[in-house]
């Protein structure tokens, strides 16, 4: 029976806890995500209202990059646009329309970003 399936009640095993949750192991050795060079990427940049109670939103989607490098980028758009966000489903929403702006910053990194949507 794998160790996920198990229902452990007690145990003295001090590093139980730290256990991954997809492996089972302590350390986890799962594989790492990696970041894709920009080159190699192809970002959506679309404006959204739906679900904000009619605020508008920019959303940039189909990055693949890790939590700490998606962290980072979120944190430059957002400086550059001077408004707040957050990172939702492994999407950037920045608040406001920004579409041009980030275009234009997303580019200059380096990114093949397009407008999507109307």
């Amino acid at each position: 029976m794998s160790r996920n399936k198990r229902n452990i009640v007690y145990s003295t095993d001090s590093a139980f806890q730290k256990r991954c949750q997809r492996c089972g192991s302590y350390p986890c050795r799962c594989p790492q995500p990696k970041s894709l060079p920009p080159q190699q990427q192809n970002p959506r940049i679309l404006r959204d209202r739906k679900g904000r109670a009619g605020k508008t939103v920019t959303v940039v989607s189909d990055l693949q990059l890790t939590p700490d490098d998606l962290k980072k980028l979120s944190k430059q758009l957002k400086q550059k646009c001077g408004s707040g966000g957050a990172i939702k489903n492994g999407n950037i929403e920045i608040q406001g329309d920004h579409r041009e702006n980030i275009l234009a910053e997303l580019q200059k990194q380096g990114y093949k970003a397009k407008l999507a949507g109307g």
